[in-house]
């Protein structure tokens, strides 16, 4: 039961961070999960993660992963409802006013600072993930070249990940 609670506390708060989406949050969902409370190792995280964004599906899956490996199918509901729910409420309780007012002054200031906010936040979640996956060289040179196809082409993520498996499936990021 405190697992579970613990579950609702830490994805209650981080929903109410998500600006611009999910991966927003990763960075401090990988610091209470293996940092603060220890249910898994980094690279643990990393890996359902992994899975998590190879998965169909929206992009916050990672947290009913996370809840499972936790607690199970109860860890797994508690930790979705408790990423969705909030920011739901949020949502819906503000929604009107925010759209009544979309062409007041404050509402322009607020959303120019959202903007960076999320983009910090991406890049700090970016950052973490990073530095917990490359354990040695191969695996830098692997993140750098993937990194560099992605921003560079217009090549499609899933086939940058199948690269990067069947390396692995290779044995040759070992």
């Amino acid at each position: 039961m405190d697992n579970l609670l613990a579950l609702a506390i830490i994805y209650g708060q981080l929903s109410l961070l998500a600006f611009g989406g999910g991966n927003a949050v990763i960075g401090e969902m990988q610091r209470q999960v293996v940092d603060v409370h220890g249910w898994m190792s980094a690279r643990e995280f990393v890996a359902l993660y992994a899975l998590a964004q190879a998965a169909p599906g929206p992009n916050m899956l990672i947290a009913s992963l996370v809840g499972w490996r936790v607690a199970g199918f109860s860890g797994a509901m508690v930790a979705t409802a408790s990423m969705i729910a909030p920011a739901g409420v949020l949502l819906l309780s503000v929604s009107a006013v925010w759209f009544r007012f979309k062409d007041a002054p404050w509402r322009r200031i607020i959303q120019a600072g959202i903007t960076p906010l999320t983009a910090g936040l991406v890049m700090a979640a970016s950052a973490i993930l990073c530095q917990v996956t490359t354990v040695n060289l191969r695996y830098a040179i692997l993140t750098a070249a993937a990194a560099l196809v992605l921003w560079r082409t217009k090549l499609h993520p899933l086939i940058v990940l199948a690269a990067g498996a069947a390396l692995g499936a290779a044995g040759l990021l070992d």
